[in-house]
Protein backbone atom coordinates (compact mmCIF):
# COMPACT_ATOMS: atom_id res chain seq x y z
CA UNK A 1 0.00 0.00 0.00
CA UNK A 2 1.27 3.45 -0.93
CA UNK A 3 1.60 6.10 1.80
CA UNK A 4 1.51 9.83 1.12
CA UNK A 5 3.22 11.95 3.76
CA UNK A 6 1.18 15.12 3.70
CA UNK A 7 0.77 18.52 5.31
CA UNK A 8 -2.40 20.52 4.57
CA UNK A 9 -2.18 23.58 2.32
CA UNK A 10 1.23 22.62 1.02
CA UNK A 11 2.85 21.24 -2.13
CA UNK A 12 1.63 17.79 -1.14
CA UNK A 13 -2.00 18.84 -1.65
CA UNK A 14 -1.69 18.45 -5.41
CA UNK A 15 -0.28 14.93 -4.93
CA UNK A 16 -3.31 14.14 -2.78
CA UNK A 17 -5.46 15.42 -5.65
CA UNK A 18 -3.49 13.32 -8.14
CA UNK A 19 -4.03 10.15 -6.14
CA UNK A 20 -7.76 10.88 -6.05
CA UNK A 21 -7.74 11.37 -9.84
CA UNK A 22 -5.91 8.07 -10.35
CA UNK A 23 -8.22 6.16 -8.05
CA UNK A 24 -5.17 4.62 -6.43
CA UNK A 25 -5.47 3.11 -2.94
CA UNK A 26 -3.29 4.92 -0.42
CA UNK A 27 -2.82 5.83 3.20
CA UNK A 28 -2.72 9.51 4.10
CA UNK A 29 -0.18 10.20 6.84
CA UNK A 30 -0.14 13.75 8.18
CA UNK A 31 3.20 15.20 9.22
CA UNK A 32 4.11 18.59 10.59
CA UNK A 33 6.22 21.11 8.66
CA UNK A 34 7.28 24.74 8.91
CA UNK A 35 5.24 26.95 6.57
CA UNK A 36 6.66 29.93 4.71
CA UNK A 37 4.68 32.35 6.89
CA UNK A 38 6.38 31.02 10.00
CA UNK A 39 3.47 28.89 11.18
CA UNK A 40 3.51 25.14 11.65
CA UNK A 41 5.06 22.84 14.20
CA UNK A 42 8.33 22.28 12.41
CA UNK A 43 10.01 19.13 11.09
CA UNK A 44 8.34 15.83 11.94
CA UNK A 45 10.60 12.89 12.90
CA UNK A 46 8.02 10.58 11.27
CA UNK A 47 8.57 12.18 7.87
CA UNK A 48 10.90 10.02 5.73
CA UNK A 49 11.79 12.91 3.40
CA UNK A 50 15.54 13.58 3.81
CA UNK A 51 14.81 17.29 4.36
CA UNK A 52 11.58 16.71 6.34
CA UNK A 53 9.54 18.43 3.61
CA UNK A 54 6.42 17.33 1.74
CA UNK A 55 5.44 15.62 -0.41
CA UNK A 56 7.00 12.23 0.06
CA UNK A 57 5.58 8.83 -0.81
CA UNK A 58 6.54 5.38 0.32
CA UNK A 59 5.54 2.59 -2.02
CA UNK A 60 6.58 -0.98 -1.21
CA UNK A 61 9.53 0.43 0.77
CA UNK A 62 10.48 2.61 -2.21
CA UNK A 63 10.80 6.27 -1.15
CA UNK A 64 10.13 8.98 -3.73
CA UNK A 65 10.38 12.70 -2.94
CA UNK A 66 10.05 15.97 -4.90
CA UNK A 67 6.77 16.84 -6.54
CA UNK A 68 7.70 16.34 -10.19
CA UNK A 69 9.34 12.98 -9.54
CA UNK A 70 6.34 11.79 -7.51
CA UNK A 71 3.87 12.97 -10.14
CA UNK A 72 5.66 11.17 -12.99
CA UNK A 73 6.17 8.07 -10.84
CA UNK A 74 2.49 7.84 -9.89
CA UNK A 75 1.23 8.48 -13.41
CA UNK A 76 3.47 5.75 -14.82
CA UNK A 77 2.72 3.33 -11.99
CA UNK A 78 -1.04 3.65 -12.51
CA UNK A 79 -1.50 3.60 -16.29
CA UNK A 80 -5.15 2.57 -15.92
CA UNK A 81 -5.79 6.07 -14.60
CA UNK A 82 -5.14 7.37 -18.11
CA UNK A 83 -3.31 10.48 -16.91
CA UNK A 84 0.20 9.71 -18.11
CA UNK A 85 1.10 9.29 -21.80
CA UNK A 86 3.29 6.20 -21.99
CA UNK A 87 6.72 6.05 -23.62
CA UNK A 88 6.13 6.13 -27.36
CA UNK A 89 2.91 8.13 -27.07
CA UNK A 90 3.05 11.32 -29.23
CA UNK A 91 2.03 13.37 -26.17
CA UNK A 92 4.83 12.03 -23.93
CA UNK A 93 7.36 14.73 -24.80
CA UNK A 94 4.97 17.64 -24.22
CA UNK A 95 3.75 15.99 -21.02
CA UNK A 96 7.25 15.70 -19.53
CA UNK A 97 8.13 19.18 -20.74
CA UNK A 98 5.14 20.75 -19.01
CA UNK A 99 5.81 19.02 -15.70
CA UNK A 100 9.46 20.10 -15.76
CA UNK A 101 8.55 23.66 -16.80
CA UNK A 102 5.95 24.01 -14.04
CA UNK A 103 8.49 23.06 -11.37
CA UNK A 104 11.65 24.52 -12.87
CA UNK A 105 10.39 27.73 -14.50
CA UNK A 106 6.88 28.68 -13.48
CA UNK A 107 7.27 28.09 -9.74
CA UNK A 108 10.40 30.27 -9.51
CA UNK A 109 8.69 32.95 -11.64
CA UNK A 110 5.81 33.05 -9.17
CA UNK A 111 8.16 33.45 -6.22
CA UNK A 112 9.97 36.22 -8.07
CA UNK A 113 6.64 37.99 -8.62
CA UNK A 114 5.70 37.60 -4.96
CA UNK A 115 9.05 38.95 -3.85
CA UNK A 116 8.74 42.01 -6.07
CA UNK A 117 5.93 43.48 -3.98
CA UNK A 118 2.46 44.66 -5.01
CA UNK A 119 3.60 48.01 -6.42
CA UNK A 120 6.71 46.80 -8.23
CA UNK A 121 6.96 46.15 -11.94
CA UNK A 122 5.93 42.63 -12.92
CA UNK A 123 9.08 40.55 -13.54
CA UNK A 124 9.54 39.63 -17.22
CA UNK A 125 9.79 35.93 -16.29
CA UNK A 126 6.31 36.00 -14.79
CA UNK A 127 4.81 37.84 -17.75
CA UNK A 128 6.44 35.36 -20.14
CA UNK A 129 5.09 32.41 -18.15
CA UNK A 130 1.54 33.77 -18.27
CA UNK A 131 1.82 34.33 -22.02
CA UNK A 132 2.98 30.75 -22.48
CA UNK A 133 0.04 29.43 -20.47
CA UNK A 134 -2.42 31.68 -22.31
CA UNK A 135 -1.17 30.33 -25.61
CA UNK A 136 -1.34 26.70 -24.55
CA UNK A 137 -4.73 26.88 -22.87
CA UNK A 138 -6.24 28.80 -25.78
CA UNK A 139 -5.56 25.72 -27.93
CA UNK A 140 -7.51 23.31 -25.74
CA UNK A 141 -9.15 22.91 -22.39
CA UNK A 142 -6.00 21.26 -20.97
CA UNK A 143 -2.25 21.43 -21.47
CA UNK A 144 -2.37 18.46 -23.85
CA UNK A 145 -5.41 19.74 -25.71
CA UNK A 146 -8.48 17.60 -25.02
CA UNK A 147 -6.44 15.25 -22.83
CA UNK A 148 -6.42 15.85 -19.06
CA UNK A 149 -3.16 14.63 -17.53
CA UNK A 150 -0.90 14.65 -14.50
CA UNK A 151 0.56 17.89 -15.87
CA UNK A 152 -2.78 19.63 -15.32
CA UNK A 153 -2.85 18.54 -11.68
CA UNK A 154 0.65 19.93 -11.22
CA UNK A 155 -0.23 23.21 -12.92
CA UNK A 156 -3.59 23.54 -11.18
CA UNK A 157 -2.01 23.04 -7.79
CA UNK A 158 0.60 25.69 -8.55
CA UNK A 159 -1.89 28.20 -9.91
CA UNK A 160 -4.12 27.66 -6.90
CA UNK A 161 -1.74 29.22 -4.42
CA UNK A 162 -0.85 32.03 -6.82
CA UNK A 163 -4.40 32.92 -7.75
CA UNK A 164 -4.16 36.44 -6.31
CA UNK A 165 -1.45 37.15 -8.89
CA UNK A 166 -3.46 35.99 -11.88
CA UNK A 167 -5.79 37.92 -14.19
CA UNK A 168 -9.37 38.07 -12.91
CA UNK A 169 -10.66 36.84 -16.28
CA UNK A 170 -9.39 34.93 -19.27
CA UNK A 171 -8.33 31.44 -20.25
CA UNK A 172 -6.25 30.77 -17.10
CA UNK A 173 -9.14 31.65 -14.80
CA UNK A 174 -11.53 29.54 -16.90
CA UNK A 175 -9.02 26.68 -16.72
CA UNK A 176 -8.95 26.85 -12.92
CA UNK A 177 -12.74 26.79 -12.83
CA UNK A 178 -12.75 23.62 -14.96
CA UNK A 179 -10.23 21.94 -12.69
CA UNK A 180 -12.15 22.87 -9.54
CA UNK A 181 -15.29 21.23 -10.97
CA UNK A 182 -13.63 17.81 -11.11
CA UNK A 183 -14.97 15.37 -8.48
CA UNK A 184 -11.46 14.21 -7.57
CA UNK A 185 -10.47 17.81 -6.84
CA UNK A 186 -13.41 18.20 -4.47
CA UNK A 187 -12.54 14.97 -2.69
CA UNK A 188 -8.93 16.00 -2.30
CA UNK A 189 -9.83 19.42 -0.90
CA UNK A 190 -12.16 17.77 1.61
CA UNK A 191 -9.37 15.46 2.77
CA UNK A 192 -6.71 18.15 2.77
CA UNK A 193 -7.62 19.39 6.22
CA UNK A 194 -7.99 15.97 7.82
CA UNK A 195 -5.76 15.67 10.87
CA UNK A 196 -5.81 11.95 11.56
CA UNK A 197 -2.36 10.42 11.21
CA UNK A 198 -3.58 7.68 8.96
CA UNK A 199 -6.67 7.22 6.87
CA UNK A 200 -7.42 4.95 3.94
Amino acid sequence: MLTLFHAPRSRSTRILWLLEELGAPFHLHHVTISYMDGSGDGPDPANPHPDKKVPAILSDQELVTESAAIAIYLGDRHPDGGLSPCIGDPDRGAYLTWISWIEGEFGPAIFQRMGAGPDAAVPPSFEAALRRLDGALSQGPYLLGERFSVADVMLGGTLGWARHLLPAEGVITAYLTRLASRPAFSRAMARDSMRSHRSG
